[in-house]
């Protein structure tokens, strides 16, 4: 490399030297400060002492000429250990020994270390045991046959198969170090962790035997009673069980299965968290929960979803869908035969399947009596159909649709076939009931008023349209067909198609919503409420007057529904 000068002044070559060697210098500065600490291995010049041996003697024409050769009670001394053996060749010109038969080194009063043979190298402060080795540091004892110590850095491996037992775990592997400085192990190869609690395998881990805590990398199993933890990243406290798992983990306990992105989980709450992609599966009830953020307390039988949390239910030929701003579940009388479950969904509620969608704010389901219950603007559709009101309860018989319940302001729809006129029944309270997941009949009580549309059964041309009020009305359905209707008194007007009335078109509190429906099992989270002046109007209702004795005499007070609603507790 050719440097040239174009600078005519006295000085420039040398400013330009001067500025390289300052560089040069400024980054050998920065390397020397960002390179790691470490104590150099320089030989020591401290050498191996004999201290005892009962019988010494030298074999200048043997095999080992350069050795003295010692036997019986054998001790040497070195950097404050002691070692000790049967017999020994000693070689002071190289400041080391080979060590045969109980051999023993002593580093102060907490390490320890036996084999049957040993090289010591003084200089290297290098021991090498073999053949029935026991490392044994404070409570932590290391079997196998193969071990080198390095005393310079306190640090002991292994590489034949090794065993390391502390207070309460078993730890099994190929290969292996441990650090007498810091307590820390790792373990690599066929790595089995064990105690009398769990079983812990994978291929590398990390034991910190101050803490007990074991950190794992790579394909692991932790199997702990009927519990099963699968991770590739993950720590557990072997004292506390309590586990921390990253790397797309699954926790499977009972026929129940966790999977997420993070979980923690402690064993002697069983309670366990999942963080982002979380996924959850009940095998045996058939259901799955999705969402980013889950919270599950397995002995007390109590959940907590929320960010995007979806339930599945897939207990039918097709899955339903249902997503909320949160859900929670609840578990009573767990330990008993007769357990039951509640699971609440609120705020927001969008449910779908292909043969039926809903929407509300709220949701509560009770497994005891199989009802779901949907509470403020609830509205459902099947097919051309929509069903609304106040509140809809919904009973369940073997997973599928037994019977519905409408209370106050029940509205019922159908859009016909020409896409312009629709079969419509407002009343207080509507009923519907169902076989085998098909509509069999409707029932509507109180304050009925129908609009219906006769079908020529020729060419299914609407006939006209008939308008009747009544208290009872009663529909029978067969394949999905409407066979009869059955009213014990009416009033009513049948208008041909060329002469209905528009007052007639539709019931006063007829509205139609499709544009809030759900499409598909995306659409559920995309809320649309309704449109301004559409939603159910809020209906002051007047309880059964309450008797109350006061001063000796029965006195009677009215109790409206917003009165006996301020001593509930808050659902929330």
């Amino acid at each position: 490399m050719t440097i040239r000068n174009n600078n005519k002044g006295k000085y420039g070559g040398h400013r330009i030297i001067l500025v390289i060697v300052l560089c040069l210098f400024g980054l050998c500065l920065v390397q020397s400060k960002m390179a790691p600490k470490k104590k150099p291995r320089t030989k020591t010049n401290e050498r191996v002492y004999l201290i005892h041996a009962d019988v010494l003697h030298y074999d200048q024409y043997g095999r080992n000429p350069n050795a003295q050769i010692l036997n019986g009670n054998v001790a040497f001394r070195h950097k404050g250990a002691k070692l000790t053996c049967d017999s020994a060749y000693f070689y002071q010109e190289s400041n080391s020994f080979k060590a045969f038969g109980h051999v023993r080194m002593l580093q102060g009063d907490t390490l320890s270390l036996f084999s049957d043979y040993a090289f010591y190298d003084g200089d290297n402060q290098m021991a090498e045991a073999r053949n029935n080795v026991v490392l044994t540091h404070r409570g932590t004892k290391l079997y196998t046959d193969s071990l080198n110590y390095d005393r310079l850095y306190g640090i002991g491996y292994f590489f034949e198969g090794g065993r390391m037992v502390d207070k309460n775990n078993v730890l099994v592997s190929d290969w292996g170090e441990y650090d007498t400085e810091t307590r820390e192990a790792i373990f690599n190869y066929d790595v089995s962790l064990k105690n009398k609690k769990f079983l812990l395998n994978t291929d590398t881990l990390y034991y910190d035997t101050k803490t007990s805590l074991a950190h794992v990398v790579g394909p692991s199993r932790i199997t702990s009673g009927e519990s099963v933890i699968n991770t590739t990243d993950g720590f557990y406290d072997t004292n506390k069980e309590v586990a921390r798992l990253y790397g797309r983990a699954t926790l499977t306990n009972k026929g129940k299965e966790l999977t997420g992105d993070s979980l923690f989980y402690d064993e002697k709450t069983g309670v366990s968290r999942g963080y982002d992609n979380v996924v959850y599966k009940d095998s045996e009830n058939k259901n799955e929960l999705t969402c980013n953020y889950f919270w599950y307390n397995d002995k007390a039988g109590m959940a907590l979803a929320t960010d995007s949390a979806v339930m599945k239910d897939y207990s039918q030929k097709d899955t339903l869908f249902v997503h909320s701003d949160t859900i929670r579940m609840y578990t009573y009388d767990i330990e008993t035969d007769s357990v039951y479950r509640t699971l609440h969904c609120y705020n927001r509620v969008r449910a779908f399947r292909t043969d039926v969608q809903a929407v509300c704010d709220s949701l509560v389901y009770n497994s005891k009596d199989s009802c779901m219950t949907m509470y403020k603007d609830p509205i459902t559709w099947n097919g051309d159909r929509q069903l609304l009101g106040e509140v809809i309860k919904v009973y369940m018989k073997d997973s599928t649709l037994d019977r519905a319940h409408v209370i106050n302001q029940a509205l019922s729809a159908e859009l016909l076939h020409d896409g312009k006129h629709y079969n419509q029944v407002a009343s207080r309270e509507m009923f519907a009931y169902f076989d085998k997941g098909e509509l069999t009949g409707t029932e509507a009580r109180g304050n009925v008023m129908v609009v219906f549309y006769p079908v020529d059964d020729k060419d299914s041309t609407l006939m006209g349209l008939v308008y009747l009020e009544t208290d009872t009305l009663r529909m029978y359905m067969k394949d999905r067909q409407l066979q009869r209707i059955w009213t014990p008194k009416n009033s009513g007007t049948m208008y041909p198609m060329t002469q209905i009335p528009p007052s007639r078109y539709k019931l006063p509190n007829f509205a139609w919503f499709d544009y809030i429906r759900p499409v598909d099992k995306h659409d559920i989270f995309n809320w649309r409420g309704k449109k301004d002046g559409t939603a159910l109007k809020t209906v002051t209702r007047h309880a059964a007057p309450l008797q109350q004795i006061s001063g000796g005499q029965v006195s009677s007070v009215s109790v409206t529904a917003e009165d006996d609603k301020k001593g509930m507790p808050d659902n929330n």
